[in-house]
C-alpha cells in the first residue's frame, strides 16, 4: 500500500525503506514491470476482486505501487483477500498472515517494526491484542496463499469471495 507519504513526516522513514527496496531490487534484476493499473480495475462490475481491490485503495486514498518487486506490487491485494485495513494493527495483521501462509524473514522484519510502531501509538495499543495476531497467522497458515507466486491479474474479474475460496481465505 502506497499513502501520501511526501506529506507526512511520520510516514519518511517507510518511505526510505520502500526506496532501498526497490534499489536493492534493482541490483538483484528482481524488479518488474508495473502490474496494477487503477483505470482497468475501476472498469470492472461491482464485487470483483479488481473492482474491490481498486475501492480499497479509493477508500484508504492510496496509490498502488507501481515500481520493485512483484510481491510489494501486490500488498495492497492481500489487504482486500484478508479484509485487514490499512491502519498500523491491520498492517501487522497482513504480516502474521503472510508468516503463516509463507514464512518469510522480510515479513517478520516488517511485522516486528510494525508491532514498534503498535506499542508507540497509544490509541492503537488499547485496541491491540495478540489474539488477532495469531488468529491471521492461523489464517494465513490454513490458506492455500503463496505470495510470491499468485497471480491476481488472472482473476481480477471473478467475485472475490470466489477468489478468496480459490486460496482458501476463510472470512
Amino acid at each position: 500500500m502506497q499513502p501520501d507519504i511526501a506529506s507526512s513526516k511520520s510516514h519518511l522513514p517507510i518511505q526510505k525503506f520502500l526506496d532501498k527496496l526497490d534499489r536493492v531490487a534493482e541490483a538483484r534484476g528482481k524488479n518488474v514491470p508495473q502490474i496494477v493499473y487503477v483505470e482497468k480495475l475501476r472498469s470492472l462490475p461491482v464485487g470483483t476482486f479488481g473492482k474491490t481491490w481498486v475501492n480499497f485503495l479509493d477508500t484508504h486514498n492510496l496509490k498502488p505501487f507501481t515500481t520493485g518487486l512483484r510481491r510489494k506490487q501486490l500488498h495492497d491485494g492481500v489487504h482486500v483477500l484478508t479484509g485487514y485495513g490499512a491502519d498500523p494493527i491491520g498492517e501487522a495483521e497482513v504480516q502474521a498472515f503472510l508468516l503463516g501462509a509463507k514464512f518469510g524473514l522480510f515479513n517478520l522484519v516488517i511485522g516486528l517494526g510494525l508491532l514498534r510502531v503498535i506499542y508507540k501509538n497509544l490509541n492503537s495499543r488499547q485496541e491491540f491484542t495478540w489474539k488477532r495476531l495469531w488468529q491471521a497467522y492461523q489464517r494465513g497458515n490454513n490458506s492455500n496463499f503463496d505470495p510470491d507466486t499468485w497471480q491476481p491479474e488472472l482473476v481480477w474479474h471473478l467475485p472475490l469471495t470466489e477468489v478468496q475460496s480459490i486460496f482458501s481465505i476463510d472470512k
